[in-house]
């Protein structure tokens, strides 16, 4: 994990317009939605009934540096794709966009989420013949479109038929021979899904952000267990698989910190959910300090709360290095290290002399906490005390995040007053759940809150 948080799995992006402009559109959706994924992304497009893709290891613009983008052919649809992916499956092979070619057509699909019963789908279909090049969920969930699209020959029919088999998290755009974009979400609405439109057509989202960035207005959310198919930038049907049973609803950290605090998703804005949270956090951990100040980034918006309800001075803790891009080298074991100061270095005339009250969004292993505290009290802060607007991460997440065992999390293995003592924080405070969904209230879902609860 780096940085010692919480990765989220991907975003999607799709795009349905009267113009040819649909990859540079795509490209800068995916840009946008940048912090969702870092590992790799994809875009494939429609062109002359042939889907064309190209997607490799990196940043989007890595990936599609000088005239890469250019090569992909003038299109009116296409879909792309961010990745992160979990430790040993981070190769080439499961980048998405997944195209499956075949007798009657060609589709290309993205997906956001986790699939729980995708070994089993993969062990049925292999005994038609289906060939697997990855273990990846994603795949099976493009081949299992493909296999009921060559039984049924319709698409539409055919995505009904496939997800309403799934189980799991799944945001899916399907990019379909037949000119048409597909969007589908969970019955759950676990992973978030919007769609936007102007003049030109329409675009379908992880995040309301890459709507806006690309010039389109926010229309909807696409909603749990809906399937909504456009054509030409227009919807021209919706169909809902399944309807949801409100046993879990959308991951509320998306708006602790996967989602950008610009998005607005589910009818909440993220921004005004983290300045929600802080204001819970000065509730219901005050402390005498002189200033409160944030991790960058995402502790901002929280930090910014805890000031406001506190009636402390809001002050810049850190300075970031935003030229560290994910293939940064740190030579030497020193150095590897002391990575966390050289990414955020103190700001003194900030901190030094002061009792800081320093505001983050989350601990997982406490590694980066630690070493965070100790360049503040190197910087000459006298105290700092540590607030977190998530509650203590206890359980394995199995919806698309990569808490991969509870043994790696320090909320197990600790005490909260073990925990501030290892971090070497003066005292420490989380959230309470309670306290968390009532700073997120205004969702229309409700919440998935099991990576603190345990409850599925």
């Amino acid at each position: 994990m780096h940085w010692d948080k919480l990765n989220e799995e991907c975003a999607v992006f799709g795009i349905s317009v009267n113009t040819n402009e649909a990859a540079g559109i795509a490209y800068n959706g995916l840009m946008a939605l940048q912090h969702r994924g870092q590992e790799a992304a994809g875009i494939a497009v429609l062109s002359d009934n042939l889907i064309l893709y190209h997607k490799n290891m990196g940043l989007v613009s890595e990936v599609f540096s000088g005239k890469v983008l250019e090569k992909l052919p003038k299109s009116n649809l296409a879909v792309g794709h961010t990745r992160y992916s979990a430790s040993g499956f981070n190769t080439k092979k499961n980048i998405q966009p997944f195209v499956n070619d075949f007798m009657i057509g060609r589709t290309a699909t993205v997906h956001n989420g986790n699939i729980t019963n995708a070994k089993e789908i993969r062990e049925s279909l292999q005994k038609y013949g289906l060939h697997f090049e990855t273990e990846s969920g994603s795949e099976v969930v493009s081949s299992l479109i493909a296999y009921n699209t060559m039984k049924v020959e319709n698409i539409l029919e055919a995505t009904i038929n496939a997800v309403s088999t799934l189980e799991g998290a799944f945001s899916l755009i399907i990019l379909s021979h037949e000119n048409k974009l597909i969007a589908v979400r969970d019955s759950d609405g676990f992973r978030p899904l919007c769609i936007g439109e102007n003049e030109f057509g329409m675009v379908v989202a992880s995040e309301s952000c890459a709507v806006e960035s690309c010039g389109f207005k926010f229309v909807r959310n696409v909603e749990p267990g809906e399937i909504v198919v456009i054509e030409d930038g227009k919807i021209v049907s919706s169909h809902f698989f399944q309807k949801s049973d409100k046993k879990l609803g959308i991951c509320i950290f998306e708006y602790v910190y996967f989602a950008r605090p610009d998005s607005i998703i589910d009818n909440l804005s993220v921004y005004e959910a983290r300045l929600n949270m802080g204001r819970m956090l000065a509730k219901e951990h005050p402390v005498d300090a002189d200033v409160v100040c944030g991790v960058p980034d995402s502790g901002l918006e929280a930090a910014s709360g805890y000031a406001l309800e506190s009636g402390l001075p809001l002050v810049p803790g850190f300075v970031k290095n935003r030229y560290i891009g994910r293939s940064f080298i740190f030579p030497t074991q020193s150095q590897r290290e002391d990575a966390v100061r050289i990414k955020l270095n103190p700001l003194t005339a900030s901190v030094d002399g002061k009792r800081v009250v320093l505001v983050d969004d989350s601990i997982v292993r406490g590694t980066t906490s630690a070493k965070i505290i100790k360049t503040l009290k190197n910087a000459g802060a006298t105290e700092v005390h540590m607030r977190i607007s998530s509650p203590p991460f206890k359980y394995v997440c199995n919806f698309g995040t990569d808490i991969d065992s509870a043994e790696n999390l320090i909320a197990n293995k600790m005490t909260l007053d073990e925990i501030g003592k290892q971090i070497g924080a003066d005292s420490l405070g989380f959230i309470s759940l309670d306290g968390l969904k009532k700073a997120c209230e205004g969702c229309t879902l409700p919440f998935c809150s099991a990576c603190f609860t345990g409850d599925k």
